[in-house]
């Protein structure tokens, strides 16, 4: 049996809307690549309007590596290149052809080929970008050797998707990835489970860990601080299961499958389920007449660290699910006056608490306007790591990069301060706070 380690603090928030053990089989024609998805990447484009490309033909390029390509999902014609202000590249759309060819980029065992193949074969398919560094949680540089990789067989936040079920019929393309994975790195490869029964527990060439305890158990981040911590120097890559699962087909199958099996959740839903469809799908694809009322937040993500996209945006590289919660867009007359017995309180400030594990429908408002710092000591109960929440925020606001070193700004990425926002009383976008301080410090060691 695989070590479990405990996680007391942290915080589950049940929403309605969980998506049902059940796929539907889709292939939408509208696709996107989205270069504002990765951190760091200055996008130099590769191909006009018009152009036709397969699965695996690059798109655009990262401007100061070359070598770090990002490429198309899908076989079809580039049919708008959209900019924002300043001219900023937003989104690359790509009609999709009925049936998809891919590029070949041929077949091959991970054990039969060196590093430096291994390396190449992935940085010219695309599926590099799959592969992100801590410190930072920007794309891992191919230059490197990680210490170790790590990989979250689970995902703890609110409707997220459950990749057992996911991952069941996915193990030999998982194995797969994992066995290119081991020789990327003069480490192992760790992969964190929820159970002993997990799916996962039988893969080869890892160690496996089973995290018990409520979110964000399931953070990559979270693993890693309770397995080997990210000291100054130290360099662990990080992969999504999915993408790990892209990555084994790539040298067994010898083409870019951008297959992914995401979920549809949220109380909006009017039926959540798991959809198998591409990576960089449009909502409107998979959404037809599904969301209840027009008055609906989407969101590409969970509801702790999910993009706000529009009725045409598209999921982001990084997400496995769409979220469709009611809209706070309303005034609440009295409501700290009232009981409320239907409002999810962490503080105990409303008697909901007293309802156990009940699921609510939350909306997007914020039941206040941005305040002052309320020292509450709240923070440290929701965020299961040895350090000072309060002062490193306060450090990055502040931009004092030696500050920040000593309070641990290399251990944490911003979503294991999602729930950290969710609670606090001040409104304060912290997520985005964390985010500047991490690009601070790596634009002044790099």
């Amino acid at each position: 049996m695989a070590e479990t380690i405990k996680i007391k603090k942290g915080l589950n928030i049940n929403l309605i809307g969980k998506a049902q053990h059940k796929v539907t089989e889709i292939v939408p024609d509208d696709f996107a690549l989205k270069p504002t998805d990765f951190n760091g990447v200055f996008p130099r484009l590769l191909v006009k309007e018009g152009d036709e490309v397969k699965a695996g033909s690059p798109i655009f390029c990262d401007k100061y590596r070359e070598e770090i390509v990002f490429t198309s999902p899908v076989s079809g014609r580039v049919a708008e290149i959209k900019r924002g202000d300043k001219r900023v590249l937003q989104e690359i759309c790509i009609q999709a052809e009925p049936k998809t060819e891919y590029v070949d980029f041929g077949k091959n065992e991970a054990a039969s080929l060196t590093r430096e193949d291994l390396v190449k074969k992935m940085l010219q398919s695309g599926v590099w970008p799959m592969v992100r560094q801590r410190p930072y949680n920007v794309i891992a540089n191919p230059a490197d050797i990680a210490d170790d990789v790590f990989i979250s067989g689970f995902d703890s936040a609110p409707l997220a998707p459950d990749y057992g079920f996911i991952l069941k019929n996915e193990i030999a393309g998982f194995q797969a990835g994992v066995n290119v994975l081991a020789r990327l790195t003069k480490g192992k490869v760790y992969i964190g489970v929820p159970s002993n029964d997990h799916p996962l527990t039988g893969i080869n060439n890892a160690v496996i860990t089973c995290f018990e305890g409520p979110h964000p158990a399931g953070n990559v981040g979270i693993q890693i601080h309770h397995i080997k911590p990210v000291n100054k120097g130290d360099i662990i890559w990080t992969v999504n299961p999915q993408d790990v699962v892209i990555i084994g087909k790539l040298f067994t199958l010898g083409v870019y499958d951008a297959a992914v099996t995401i979920a549809v959740a949220g109380s909006e839903a009017r039926d959540p389920h798991y959809y198998r469809t591409l990576k960089g799908v449009s909502v409107k694809s998979l959404l037809v007449n599904d969301a209840k009322n027009g008055n609906t937040r989407i969101i590409s993500g969970n509801v702790l660290t999910g993009t706000k996209i529009s009725h045409n945006g598209y999921l982001g590289f990084y997400h496995h699910q769409f979220t469709l919660i009611p809209e706070g867009n309303y005034h609440e007359f009295f409501g700290w006056a009232l009981p409320g017995l239907k409002k999810f309180s962490f503080s105990k400030t409303f008697f909901s608490w007293t309802h156990g594990k009940r699921e609510y429908k939350l909306d997007t408002n914020l039941h206040g306007g941005v305040r002052s710092y309320v020292m509450t000591g709240m923070y440290e109960k929701v965020l299961p790591m040895d350090i000072l929440p309060m002062q490193l925020i306060k450090a990055c606001l502040v931009e004092d990069i030696e500050l920040m070193e000593k309070l641990g700004i290399y251990e944490v990425d911003e979503e294991d301060f999602a729930l950290v926002e969710f609670i606090d009383t001040s409104k304060t976008e912290i997520q985005s706070i964390i985010r500047k301080g991490l690009d601070l410090v790596r634009k002044e060691m790099n």
